[in-house]
């Protein structure tokens, strides 16, 4: 039998996002949120490209993003609930990382598998904020998706996405749990 790890599972199967409403500080500190980001670069990267970086948001950061979401929203006349939401996003969070998807060119991995590994480094960069017992939230909406915000705002390059916002800060308020999916209806068992 395989050696067990009782802890690490029952995290996960009780795993919960915080609402980035919800988070206030203290964020953690630079050594702590070093480990967290360490614990997240150890996901799974076909062919050891790293196509992904972080990008570290704090103070005065966050307050320019803030700025920014209001003037590009305005600028693509969204309404003003979303600019809303898109401004709190920076404005009320303590601390962001950005996951950068950030593409390799190679012969031998498809840019899809590098997609997959960003995705891959946001959702364990989550799971390790949560299990060094902050709170966490993964976030994206039309900010993370609007070129003009991710270039002026993070300098991001040309082939370069936002692939989640990942605010950590201390929850102020536990949130209910929600509906998970029905196995039954997602999984297929292929024997032969």
């Amino acid at each position: 039998m395989p050696e067990r790890n009782p802890a690490a599972l029952d995290f996960l199967l009780s795993r919960r996002s915080r609402p980035a409403k919800t988070l206030t500080a203290p964020a953690p500190e630079r050594a702590a949120l070093e480990t967290i980001l360490t614990a997240a670069a150890r996901s799974p990267d076909h062919g050891k490209l790293e196509p992904w970086r972080f990008i570290v948001l704090q103070g005065a950061a966050l307050t320019r993003l803030a700025d920014l979401a209001a003037s590009r929203g305005a600028a693509l006349g969204k309404d003003a609930g979303d600019i809303a939401k898109a401004v709190d996003q920076f404005a009320q969070s303590p601390l962001a990382v950005v996951v950068v998807e950030s593409p390799v060119d190679s012969p031998k991995i498809p840019a899809l598998e590098q997609t997959y590994s960003a995705g891959a480094v946001a959702l364990a960069l989550l799971n390790a904020a949560l299990a060094s017992g902050f709170g966490a939230n993964w976030l994206t909406g039309w900010v993370a998706h609007d070129r003009d915000f991710v270039t002026a705002g993070l300098g991001l390059a040309g082939a370069e996405r936002v692939a989640a916002f990942i605010h950590i800060g201390t929850e102020t308020a536990a949130p209910p749990e929600r509906p998970r999916p029905d196995l039954e209806a997602k999984v297929t068992w292929i024997s032969l």
